[in-house]
C-alpha cells in the first residue's frame, strides 16, 4: 500500500555515541549497528515520544584471534574474547558457539534504548534525551535491554523490553508516571518472548497483553486445518501488569493459506477503537537466513480479544528499499519492517516501525484502512 507520508525520522548517523553508556568503558572503537524498532507514545505535552533500540556494536569484533562480545558487568561494560576456532561468525549480528545440542551464540553488539522526543506529527526530532536511556542494570540484562513498546493505561505508562542474558531471554516491565522517565519494575515472563504487548485499557477490569513464547519444537494441526503449526500470538491477563497468567483460548495463529505469515509475532499494543481491538502485528515469509518481515492487521472483540473480529491477508506494510537507499552502505538485512508503536492521530494513526534493523520509519495511515 502507498501512503502519503512514509519516511525514515531517525537512524544510526543520528546517534551521538559520545553520550552512550558505552562510552569511556570499552578499549575498542563501537558504532551504530542499527536504531531501529521504536516503542511509541503520546506524552502530556502533546509531542511523540519514540523509544529507539540503540544497537551499538564492535567496530572489529574480531582481533587476536578471537571474536569479542559486550557484556554489561555490575555497573561497566567489559569485552568477552572467543577463540575463533570455536564459533561460527557467519552473521555480523552475532555468533554461535559449536559444541553441546542446543544453540548457544553471543552479540557483537549491546542494545539500550534511546528516548528520542518527536513533533506532534512525528516528522520532526525535538530532543534526544539520552539522560534518560534505559540502560542494563542486572545480571539479567547484561546483553543488553531491547525493543521497547509501550502502552498507557489510564493515567500510567508501561514499557515492555526483552532483556537478554545467559541466565534467560526474559521480558521486564518499566513504568513511568509522565511517558518519559522510567524505572524498572521487575521481570513478568521468564522464558523467551520477544514480543509482550500490553493493551491500551482494561477488559472485565483486568490488564490483558499479546504474548509470543518460542521454542524449538512444535505440534503439528491436523490435516486440513486452518492453522499452520509454529510461532503464534498468545494472550495473557494480569490483575497489576506484574504477575500474568496464560488465557486458555489462543489468539492470532498462522493461516495454513499463506506462508507469508509461517512465523508471526505481535507488533503494536493493542488499541481500542469503534470495531474493537486494533493490532498491528508482524509475519514471516521464509527466506534465506532472515525471512521477509511485512506488517498485517486484525481487530479483536472489545470483551473477548482471543476472537477476530476481522482481518486482512495482504500486507499493510513491506519494507520500502527507497527508504534505505542513501543508507546502502550500512545495510546488513533487507526485506525487513517491524512495526512496533501507534498513536492516534484524528483522522489517522502514526504508525511507527523498525527498517531493515538499521533506522525508524514513520507512516501515516488513515483510520479508513482499517473500516469494515
Amino acid at each position: 500500500m502507498t501512503f502519503a507520508v512514509d519516511r525514515l525520522v531517525f537512524g544510526p548517523d543520528d546517534v551521538d555515541l559520545s553520550r552512550s553508556p558505552l562510552a569511556g568503558h570499552l578499549n575498542a572503537e563501537t558504532y551504530v549497528l542499527g536504531a531501529f524498532n521504536p516503542g511509541l507514545t503520546r506524552l502530556p505535552n502533546g509531542n511523540l515520544a519514540m523509544f529507539v533500540r540503540v544497537a551499538e556494536a564492535l567496530r572489529k569484533p574480531i582481533f587476536d584471534g578471537h571474536v569479542h562480545a559486550i557484556r554489561w558487568d555490575d555497573g561497566a561494560y567489559v569485552l568477552d574474547a572467543w577463540p575463533l576456532e570455536l564459533v561460527d561468525t557467519s552473521d555480523p549480528r552475532k555468533f554461535l558457539i559449536y559444541g553441546g545440542r542446543w544453540r548457544v551464540m553471543a552479540l557483537t553488539s549491546l542494545s539500550w534504548i534511546l528516548p528520542v522526543e518527536l513533533s506532534p506529527d512525528g516528522l520532526a526530532v525535538v530532543a534526544v534525551h539520552y539522560d534518560k536511556a534505559i540502560v542494563p542494570q542486572a545480571s539479567f540484562q547484561c546483553y543488553g535491554v531491547e525493543d521497547a513498546r509501550v502502552s498507557k493505561v489510564e493515567n500510567r505508562w508501561l514499557m515492555t523490553t526483552c532483556s537478554v542474558s545467559p541466565e534467560r531471554h526474559c521480558t521486564t516491565l518499566y513504568s513511568s508516571d509522565n511517558g518519559l522517565d522510567y524505572r524498572l519494575e521487575d521481570i513478568v515472563l521468564d522464558h523467551q518472548n520477544k514480543d509482550m504487548l500490553i493493551f491500551e485499557g482494561k477488559v472485565g477490569g483486568k490488564f490483558w497483553a499479546q504474548t509470543r513464547p518460542l521454542g524449538d519444537l512444535y505440534f503439528a494441526y491436523p490435516p486440513g486445518s486452518d492453522w499452520r503449526a509454529g510461532p503464534s500470538i498468545n494472550l495473557a491477563t494480569s490483575p497489576d501488569a506484574l504477575h500474568w497468567k496464560p488465557h486458555r483460548e489462543p489468539g492470532i495463529r498462522p493461516h495454513a493459506a499463506t506462508v507469508a505469515t509461517a512465523r508471526m509475532g505481535g507488533g503494536t499494543p493493542p488499541i481500542l477503537i469503534e470495531d474493537g481491538w486494533l493490532t498491528l502485528w508482524h509475519g514471516v515469509e521464509p527466506k534465506e537466513i532472515v525471512g521477509v518481515y511485512r506488517t498485517y492487521w486484525s481487530i479483536l472483540d472489545r470483551d473477548d480479544p482471543a476472537r477476530v473480529v476481522r482481518t486482512r491477508h495482504p500486507p499493510l506494510l513491506e519494507a520500502n528499499p527507497d527508504l534505505t537507499r542513501p543508507m546502502e552502505d550500512k545495510m546488513y538485512v533487507h526485506d525487513v519492517v517491524f512495526t512496533t508503536g501507534i498513536a492516534d492521530a484524528g483522522d489517522h494513526y502514526v504508525v511507527a516501525s523498525g527498517e531493515a534493523d538499521l533506522a525508524c520509519r514513520i507512516t501515516h495511515i488513515p483510520k479508513s484502512t482499517f473500516a469494515g
